[in-house]
């Protein structure tokens, strides 16, 4: 990120993990100017000022979010340059700073790791998973558990075909032109993306339904695999309504490559982004490689 350290000083890049509550959120990316709404990242960046980086840190964000969506772990990179004669700080002493001057409480730093300098979040990225989760049996919104009503999409119907909708999904694998399915202002170049995975599935009962209504509730996942998504293409909304009319945790694998001839290490998280019912996105993943 910009020029070289100043001279005497030393800059670590770091890749961090976080998650949130995204309910009070504009979503994950940081809101400039004089405006109402605030970012994930607005938050982040203010705890980090707090680290006392001779250059200010800035927040790299690995995969953005839009407003509502919950996140189990999101990742970024940022660079923080102590000034001469102070090291670099541990990645423990970096997750426990900026969770001990975060002041929203809907987000927590999870775990960091020293990477290279050269590393970037949301380009080293190789796979995304984004899962939808959706419930059917809900005739009525208020007929639905308050523990789960922004973190899946209720449906009226009490049936899906689901064979028809696993027969659909595979029309969907593939390389493809998916403009049809990306929101407008989308500032790629190429809307070709290539689905390694679609799928459709019926979830586990819920925990925060009680016993009487689990038995008209069901719930389902559908989950999409890619390298990458056009803009809000993630918010996969075409496909499901397309599958659904009538009646979204991932696991990124990171491998770091040290200095000094020292192997590799792995590390694993995860996250799930969730949105209101009206865009029932509800998760995703990345996978880096070396």
């Amino acid at each position: 990120m910009g020029s070289g350290p100043a001279a005497g000083t030393v800059r670590a890049r770091y890749l961090v993990y976080f998650q949130y509550v995204g309910t009070d959120f504009n979503g994950v990316a940081a809101v400039r100017g004089a405006q109402r709404a605030v970012g994930v990242q607005n938050y982040l960046e203010e705890a980090a000022e707090r680290l006392k980086s001779v250059v200010p840190v800035k927040f790299v964000i690995s995969s953005r979010t839009d407003a509502g969506v919950h996140a189990l772990s999101n990742a970024a990179h940022l660079d923080v340059q102590r000034r001469s004669g102070q090291p670099p700080f541990s990645p423990e002493v970096l997750t426990q700073a900026l969770n001990t001057h975060l002041k929203h409480p809907a987000i927590r730093v999870l775990q960091a790791f020293r990477v290279h300098s050269d590393f970037h979040a949301r380009y080293a990225a190789t796979s995304r998973t984004y899962l939808y989760r959706l419930a059917t049996g809900c005739p009525r919104p208020d007929q639905l558990s308050v523990f789960e009503r922004n973190r899946c999409w209720a449906l009226r119907a009490d049936y899906l075909d689901v064979a028809a909708m696993q027969e659909a999904a595979q029309h969907l694998l593939g390389t493809h032109d998916f403009s049809a399915f990306q929101s407008a202002g989308s500032p790629s170049t190429s809307s070709v993306r290539t689905l390694r995975r679609a799928s459709v599935s019926p979830d586990p009962a819920s925990p925060f339904v009680l016993p009487q209504e689990s038995r008209r509730l069901r719930f389902w996942t559908l989950e999409f695999e890619s390298q990458s998504f056009l803009y809000r293409q993630p918010g996969i909304h075409p496909m499901l309504s397309r599958k659904t009319r009538g009646q979204r945790a991932g696991r990124p694998q990171v491998s770091q490559k040290t200095s000094g001839g020292r192997p590799a290490t792995q590390r694993q998280a995860a996250w799930s982004e969730v949105l209101p019912p009206a865009a029932p996105e509800l998760s995703s993943s990345a996978l880096w490689g070396p």
